[in-house]
């Protein structure tokens, strides 16, 4: 009678029991096991990783097979699921095109212009330049307006497909800007180019520095900052410090931000770079009561 029940065993755990093992030795494993058959119900997850059979029928459970102990906000425990698409949608999508998305995409890219215009208009670079001890170019400019894109690209792709859109106009309309800043300043267009390409290599590389950072340790993070805002020159580790309690603050004050104000609006704000109460970060929000006092 147990000659199919552990056949059926063995293919349903995917190989955790192998197949040359006699059948003497399968029924001796599971012995304890089939004595709780009795009850109508019983659990393999010590055995098959999971695998819960209710009277007769097999269902999988859910389980986390890794462990992080990063700090995670309040938006994380609630994620949203992935946007479902249909099949042409994913067809003219991979040739490279966009397909419907939620919000009409002209107002999307103006949200997109509007949020790129606060990360370099609401950012106080002279406070960065002085603090951090950069020079006043505008490739420190850059490195200091990068910093601020990445964090909104990083909010922005936790908006599905219309998100992600929003990202890459977000990434056009820097490099506008770079391109017409360069032309201002009086910079050869030869050697502007030149700059550029050097500039579209180690945004591309800061962005997967930033990212490892983000979702590391502090230390990391403090890496990615040196290598990347401060081009390996800081010698100061105070200014690293500074620098990583910014991106965190700021990384938590852009998911307290509503999703479908963002698509439809790009109004960022930004926390200063020294706050006058530390306490302030961690205030949380006051309660709204109605006229009942509820």
């Amino acid at each position: 009678s147990c000659q199919s029940g552990v056949t059926q065993w063995i293919a349903a755990c995917s190989g955790l029991l192998q197949t040359t093992v006699v059948q003497g030795q399968c029924r001796r494993m599971l012995y304890g096991i089939f004595q709780r058959r009795k009850t109508g119900r019983f659990r393999l997850s010590s055995v098959c990783g999971g695998l819960t059979q209710v009277h007769g029928a097999v269902t999988q459970q859910n389980r986390s097979f890794y462990n992080t102990n990063k700090h995670l906000s309040a938006k994380d425990s609630l994620q949203t699921s992935e946007e479902k698409v249909g099949a042409f949608t994913r067809i003219i999508e991979a040739m490279g095109f966009t397909g419907p998305l939620k919000y009409s995409r002209w107002k999307i890219k103006v949200a997109a212009l509007r949020m790129y215009t606060c990360c370099v208009e609401k950012t106080d670079y002279e406070e960065f330049f002085n603090r951090c001890h950069m020079p006043d170019t505008l490739n420190s400019w850059f490195l200091v307006a990068q910093l601020h894109v990445w964090m909104c690209l990083v909010r922005m792709k936790q908006e599905g497909r219309a998100g992600k859109y929003m990202c890459r106009y977000i990434v056009h309309c820097m490099w506008e800007d770079v391109e017409q800043r360069g032309k201002v300043m009086g910079i050869n267009s030869a050697a502007l180019k030149e700059d550029m390409r050097s500039m579209v290599e180690n945004f591309y590389a800061a962005l997967f520095g930033y990212d490892e950072g983000i979702l590391s340790d502090d230390h990391v993070l403090a890496a990615a900052l040196w290598r990347n805002l401060f081009n390996r020159n800081c010698e100061d580790p105070r200014h690293l410090e500074l620098l990583v309690e910014y991106v965190r603050k700021q990384v938590q004050h852009l998911d307290a931000l509503s999703g479908e104000e963002l698509l439809l609006t790009g109004e960022v704000s930004w926390r200063p770079l020294v706050e006058s109460d530390a306490r302030s970060i961690l205030k949380p929000l006051s309660p709204v009561y109605n006229d009942e006092g509820l």
